[in-house]
């Protein structure tokens, strides 16, 4: 099965499944909520854009930090897999769907090269109601406009 078909039905299945776990009580965050998801996104990005490793590092949930293990390991890791993430041109961001304590953040990127990407951001609440990036998708938008 070719590279891309590979990346869209692996894409499709992440999200369908999140979609199904969230279903039962998911529903739209409000303004507030949404924002302070979106500014967790925007803060890694930035840092990324800055190469502040730590910063970047501290957006994500514990669990993810314990498994990668070091800042200078996440860093190389999204610079080498996600490089449209590591240094977007631009990102827009649709509504958040949320369900107690678990958000799925769409984010459409487009890179330096103009090539037009999703992006399935995973979000946990920590305990202190903070919100932390537990893990992204990411595929090329063949759904872009013309």
């Amino acid at each position: 099965m070719p590279t891309r078909f590979t990346r869209f039905f692996t894409l499709f299945a992440a999200a369908l499944c999140a979609t199904v776990h969230l279903q039962a009580g998911a529903g739209p965050m409000n303004d507030a909520d949404a924002e302070k998801v979106r500014g967790v996104i925007v803060a890694q990005i930035a840092a990324f854009a800055d190469d502040d490793a730590e910063t970047a590092f501290q957006t994500a949930t514990p669990e993810v930090r314990a498994a990668i293990g070091s800042s200078g390991r996440f860093l190389a890791m999204v610079r080498g897999a996600y490089p449209m993430v590591y240094r977007p041109a631009s990102v827009s961001f649709h509504k958040p769907d949320a369900d107690e304590g678990s958000v799925l953040q769409l984010v459409e990127i487009t890179d330096g090269n103009a090539k037009s990407w999703l992006a399935l951001f995973a979000l946990e609440q920590q305990p202190d109601s903070s919100w932390r990036i537990s893990g992204c998708l990411v595929a090329e938008n063949h759904w872009q406009s013309v």
